[in-house]
């Protein structure tokens, strides 16, 4: 099975995604997310993606998603308009009804039941509250997980989800590890303190190997995917973005 087999066929990627781009990441559509892209706020992204570079020292770093690597991108987006977001909104529902009231009285119907229409309001405080996304632009949001567990993708979907059946926007862009990173990960050996200069050790003493951070629960492609396929972002297009060993500057 294909891991994208719930999704858009690659020649719509191909199509509509540069050939760059799909040299450095690996790139999956789910519900024509490409095709919307490519008709709004793709060059700021694109640019972004583009420039965007990681190096082994900031891999084997400790800090997980709040390490250097959302800052890199933080750095291009913010300045550019791309704000965190947050989503909150009642929901206010109204039921109607015809209610026999009484019976006709004259005429040819007479006899027949009389109705009335009824209705009355619920209101649910809070029916959406707090649903955040990191960069939401115009009408395009935008989020990266590098390492955080794999739960956070379904927080993520959800949010997309949230965000487009309130109109507020029309697609999302995920951005993961793919798995190709893995075999980079077993060859950069030990992995370092926040200092990007020490060496981690296990309580054991022994050094802490940098794949050992970057366990098969936290956040990367094949963790998205089957989620996307179980359609867990709902209505929102998806373009689901993976890091490949060819965005990191010092890696051959």
């Amino acid at each position: 099975m294909s891991p994208s087999e719930a999704g858009d066929p690659s020649w719509i990627v191909d199509a509509k995604i540069p050939q760059d781009i799909r040299d450095s990441y690996e790139v999956y559509s789910y519900r024509n997310a490409a095709v919307i892209l490519s008709e709004t706020r793709k060059d700021e992204l694109l640019a972004a993606l583009r420039a965007f570079k990681i190096t082994k020292t900031i891999i084997r770093k400790a800090g997980g998603n709040e390490s250097d690597i959302p800052k890199l991108l933080s750095a291009m987006l913010r300045p550019l308009g791309w704000h965190e977001t947050i989503v909150q909104g009642d929901l206010l529902v109204t039921l109607s009804w015809h209610e026999v009231v009484g019976t006709i009285l004259g005429g040819k119907k007479r006899g027949n039941p009389k109705f009335e229409r009824k209705s009355r309001e619920i209101l649910k405080r809070k029916f959406l509250d707090g649903h955040k996304i990191d960069y939401v632009k115009g009408k395009v949001a935008f989020d990266l997980e590098w390492n955080s567990k794999d739960q956070t993708f379904d927080r993520d979907l959800y949010a997309f989800s949230a965000f487009a059946q309130c109109g507020v926007i029309d697609v999302a862009v995920l951005v993961t590890r793919s798995e190709s990173l893995n075999t980079v990960f077993r060859a950069l050996g030990p992995a370092l303190k926040r200092d990007g200069k020490s060496i981690d050790y296990k309580p054991s003493g022994a050094p802490r190997m940098t794949y050992e951070k970057y366990g098969a629960s936290t956040t990367w492609m094949g963790k998205l995917l089957y989620r996307l396929n179980a359609g867990r972002n709902g209505g929102c297009p998806v373009l689901a973005v993976g890091i490949t060993p060819k965005c990191i500057s010092d890696w051959a």
